[in-house]
């Protein structure tokens, strides 16, 4: 496992599931090169999903933004190595009407 400390920047994730983003994000850096974020990326949605249910997103690089609705307690931002993560749930709420 990557031996480096990751630093969150931003989450409402509990401290359990925080935890569990950092341990993801380090095994899937250590199974694909750096610059492979789309394969990163999908290996930390593919175990969000199994162990806390379906409709987990994940993106991961160096330089983003974005703008999204997140299911409350399902958000964490951090840096690991020289990435950027962003992991969160989509909003079960149904879009507004006009």
């Amino acid at each position: 496992m990557l031996e480096g400390k990751g630093l969150i920047e931003d989450t409402d994730m509990p401290l359990k599931m925080q935890i569990q983003a950092m341990d993801f994000a380090s095994q899937a850096l250590d199974l694909y090169d750096v610059v492979d974020c789309k394969s990163i990326a999908a290996h930390i949605k593919k175990e969000f999903d199994k162990r806390h249910g379906n409709g987990w997103q994940c993106v991961v690089g160096s330089n983003f933004g974005c703008f999204f609705t997140h299911k409350k307690g399902s958000f964490i931002y951090f840096t690991l190595e020289t990435l950027k993560f962003l992991i969160f749930k989509g909003s079960s709420s149904p879009p507004s009407s006009p």
